[in-house]
């Protein structure tokens, strides 16, 4: 028995051992996964909408500001997907791809969106509006638009780096216009863990409405992230600072973060010049006390901490001063905003009716009485209930005034115009970052505009240890000025002096030649795997509709100046004196070769696509005749079978060339293609001029004799075809044609044609054939010839 226990606590020994073995290995499995996670190159994703296309209104910058953003966030090296003008079931489709490509990245993985467009507070929770959103009441929130809180909470849910979320969309919105409104701007919120949430506003204030081509706080922080080597923190700071200054203190922008690893979107090199502000950013002059700053740096050392203690330390100290109005101000917006904050995570009757005692008629009151409501409370407060406590004070008397209105703003003169700050605060712009050229607009669905991209400073260097995306022109080209032109679909990098200083050499080569190889495709922003589908869809059902998009009106800018600028290549060939394409070939221009195809009186809409195209007739003056039959009035017809570029024969061009054999002329005489094509483009010239129809029927009995006309011309002595050359006087006829009468009478030509009839062979062949449409030989106009001042029937 002994034997036996002894044997059997040598075995359970054994299985200890092997126990904390096991555990011993996998603790080190454990310990060295963050750490090779650590080691491993970081990634950095993006998503970016821009919602401008409002059914409620329109607005002129958040599209361009979204691709002002993801530009610089690409050369930064972010895999950016994004679109613009989203509704609802796109914008939670391309939300829910997002979070499938965050789940997917990997722990190591930095996370950025940016939102830009109308955002509205409902009972203590924002939302972004989709364009299609009919917001009638209040209720009709939660239903048309979408609550950011979901959104934050599932990016905060994954396990990665941390998440940037900004939201530039406190503006004062067209919805709910009725006795119950919405609080104005977005609602005070608290990040999550690893999170930054930023606001293009202060809680509970909205931005002033800008012309564009940028908004003020998009111009501002994307000018910030181009600062190398900046924390992520002195990013938004800084922005802050920016857009006082540009908008003169109208808009003050908000951030909260909980973000706690080390970030910057941007390395400084080591030849990089000493920094302006490096006074201020030692930790020293960081809590240096409000009042020990003179006034004017007190207002900014206020406005760049951004507290509710630091702007009562400034009106403690300087309560006399030119900015004491507007840091009341500010201190009032936030305070409500903390109090309804508290008020809503109780969300109890008692704490409704602690804001109603303290803000009667505080911008939340109709918020805090729909909740009453559904507690079935009284919906004012009654003489006595329990207070809560919160951790702002009561306002003072002065400062319930600025809370008293539905939307608070600082673009009011009664605060004053804040000055620029100082240097010691915040340097000047750089040079090529102070006005922005508007992008190019976007012709394709759901697109962002893509802006030249400005290059950075030659000191500042691609962020280290990052992989970014494949095909990534911005980050390969960072010191470089990158352009894409829509129209033409083409790329084109630009070196500037020093542009090596900051890529290795592995990343020239490979800019090169995405440049070379993938063009403005690897440019864009890539949509959505949704919305990738869902354009595709919308293109392949309505072509002409789908070309439909909101910058559309800025492509149709340039036709009305057809001689001028890009609008002179969709100018059509063979009017306002440009010369015909030879060898029957259109002009390259997908668009304007789009709206060729659809030119026809039940396709105009179509012709959104070239919109030089559609205008040009119009510009021909009010002559219809401008657009006169081949061979008609004395006009001499187009080599080769090739008509004039108009838009009523479109279709007749499209089939002619490929006719075009080693007699071309033949086409030429009476009775062969040209009346088919005179029967098509009948149509679009009534549709121009009531009168064109009736004049083309009176010249077409001289048509042979017009026709003879072609080969008068010397040069023409190369395969008998007439040059190209001749044909502005097609351009230059119309005046004569208002006689056609007068047009008839050359007899020389004719004779001159008879000679070399013979180069035509069987001219007779194919005139039974032209009998064939009745409208396009009547035969009362035969008698048109024979009379008085015409000339002799043949």
């Amino acid at each position: 028995m002994s034997k036996l226990l002894s044997m059997m606590g040598l075995s359970f020994k054994k299985t200890v051992w092997a126990f904390f073995a096991v555990m011993f290995a996998l603790a080190g499995i454990a310990a060295a996964n963050p750490a090779q996670a650590q080691n491993s190159p970081e990634k950095r994703i993006a998503f970016v909408v821009g919602n401008a296309a409002y059914k409620a209104g329109a607005l002129p910058t958040p599209a361009n500001d979204a691709g002002l953003i993801a530009q610089t966030l690409q050369a930064a090296g972010f895999d950016v997907i994004g679109a613009r003008d989203l509704d609802q079931n796109g914008l939670r489709d391309a939300m829910r791809d997002f979070l499938t490509k965050a789940n997917a990245s990997g722990p190591n993985t930095v996370v950025f969106v940016y939102l830009a467009g109308y955002g509205v507070q409902y009972q203590g929770d924002n939302y972004f509006v989709p364009i299609d959103a009919q917001i009638a009441n209040a209720t009709d929130v939660p239903v048309e638009a979408l609550r950011m809180t979901d959104f934050t909470k599932s990016l905060a849910a994954i396990n990665n780096r941390g998440s940037i979320v900004v939201l530039d969309a406190a503006r004062v919105n067209p919805f709910v216009r009725s006795s119950q409104p919405l609080a104005g701007g977005l609602a005070l919120v608290d990040p999550d863990a690893n999170q930054l949430i930023a606001f293009n506003a202060a809680p509970g204030t909205v931005a002033p409405q800008e012309g564009g081509p940028y908004g003020s706080y998009a111009h501002a922080l994307a000018e910030m992230i181009r600062v190398g080597g900046l924390p992520l923190g002195e990013v938004f700071d800084r922005t802050r600072l920016r857009v006082g200054e540009l908008t003169k203190g109208a808009e003050i922008s908000w951030d909260a973060s909980k973000f706690k690893n080390a970030f910057t979107f941007f390395d400084r090199g080591p030849d990089a010049p000493a920094a302006q502000v490096a006074s201020y950013d030692n930790a020293a002059l960081r809590t240096k006390a409000i009042r020990d700053f003179d006034e004017r740096d007190a207002y900014f050392a206020a406005l760049d901490r951004d507290t509710l203690q630091g702007y009562e330390d400034f009106l403690a100290a300087y309560p006399n001063d030119s900015m004491a109005r507007r840091v009341r101000a500010i201190i009032a917006a936030r305070r409500e905003a903390i109090t309804w904050r508290e008020t809503w995570r109780a969300d109890t009757p008692e704490a409704y009716w602690s804001y109603l005692r303290r803000y009667p008629r505080g911008p939340h009151v109709w918020d805090a009485r729909r909740r009453l409501e559904h507690f079935e409370a009284a919906l004012e407060p009654p003489p006595s209930f329990t207070v809560i406590e919160y951790d702002v004070p009561p306002p003072p008397p002065p400062e319930v005034v600025y809370v008293d209105r539905p939307v608070l703003y600082f673009d009011d003169a009664d605060f004053g115009y804040a000055p620029p700050p100082p240097v010691v605060f915040l340097a000047p712009p750089p040079a090529d970052f102070v006005t922005l050229a508007p992008p190019q607009p976007s012709v394709d669905l759901y697109v962002l505009p893509a802006p030249v991209y400005v290059p950075v400073a030659r000191w500042v260097e691609p962020p280290r240890d990052v992989a970014p995306p494949e095909n990534n022109i911005i980050f390969n080209n960072i010191h470089n000025t990158v352009v894409n032109n829509t129209v033409i679909n083409n790329t084109s990098v630009n070196n500037a002096a020093g542009a090596a200083s900051g890529l290795t050499s592995g990343q020239k080569m490979a800019g090169a030649a995405v440049v070379a190889g993938a063009g403005a495709a690897a440019l864009h922003v890539a949509l959505p795997p949704s919305i990738q589908k869902k354009a595709a869809v919308l293109q392949k059902q309505n072509p002409a509709a789908a070309s439909k998009t909101t910058t559309g009106a800025s492509v149709a800018a340039p036709s009305g100046q057809p001689q001028t600028g890009s609008a002179a290549a969709h100018a059509l060939p063979g009017a306002n004196g440009q010369p015909q394409p030879a060898g029957g070939k259109l002009p390259t221009n997908p668009g304007a070769a789009q709206g060729r195809q659809a030119q026809s009186p039940q396709a105009v809409p179509g012709a959104v696509h070239s919109p030089a195209v559609a205008a040009q007739p119009a510009q021909q003056g009010g002559n219809a005749n401008a657009h006169a039959l081949p061979g008609a009035n004395g006009q001499p017809l187009p080599a080769g079978g090739k008509l004039p570029n108009n838009p009523g024969a479109a279709q007749a061009r499209q089939t002619v060339p490929a006719q075009q054999g080693a007699n071309a002329n033949a086409h030429a005489l009476p009775g062969s293609k040209t009346p088919p094509a005179q029967a098509q483009a009948k149509p679009n010239v009534a549709a121009t001029a009531p009168k064109a129809a009736a004049r083309a029927q009176a010249m077409k009995p001289a048509t042979p004799a017009i026709a003879a006309k072609t080969p008068v011309t010397p040069k023409v002595s190369n395969n008998s075809r007439p040059r190209v050359n001749n044909q502005p006087r097609v351009a230059a006829q119309p005046p004569r044609q208002a006689n056609p009468a007068a047009a008839q009478p050359r007899p020389m030509p004719h004779v001159a044609v008879q000679a070399k009839a013979p180069a035509r062979p069987q001219p007779k062949i194919v005139q039974p054939h032209a009998k064939a449409p009745p409208a396009a030989r009547k035969p009362p106009e035969r008698k048109k010839c024979g009379a008085p001042g015409l000339p002799a029937c043949h």
